[in-house]
């Protein structure tokens, strides 16, 4: 499976990641959270495991704010899913790998262990 980007066109962190991948011409898809499809269950299953539900969502984002999930209780991939706005961006997927938001240096490290023959696309546990 190649690279995935989770993003919206107007997110700056999704914009330097796109960026990245193709300095190094590294080929990837781009998946618009903000457009008809936004993300699967299966997809956003894969990604929770391996980054973890509780950062899946921002609760001090303007979307989340202003569905006042800080205050309530809810099922982060339920909402994700009705709403995939609320996702924090961008989220960067090879396999059943995923990084979220743009660092270079993680970025970096995260496809050298892609290329890594010793290194499961699985995540570390």
């Amino acid at each position: 499976m190649g690279l995935q980007v989770f993003g919206t066109l107007k997110c700056q962190d999704t914009k330097k990641v796109e960026r990245f991948l193709k300095e190094r011409d590294l080929p990837f898809q781009f998946i618009d959270l903000a457009g008809k499809k936004g993300i699967s269950p299966g997809e956003l299953t894969s990604i929770a495991g391996a980054v973890g539900v509780d950062n899946l969502i921002d609760l001090e984002g303007a979307r989340a704010q202003k569905k006042g999930l800080s205050f309530l209780s809810f099922e982060p991939l339920e909402e994700i899913l009705g709403d995939p706005l609320l996702m924090r961006t961008p989220v960067i997927r090879d396999g059943r790998r995923a990084l979220i938001g743009f660092d270079a240096d993680a970025l970096a490290s995260f496809l050298a262990a892609a290329n890594d023959p010793k290194h499961p696309k699985k995540p570390s546990r």
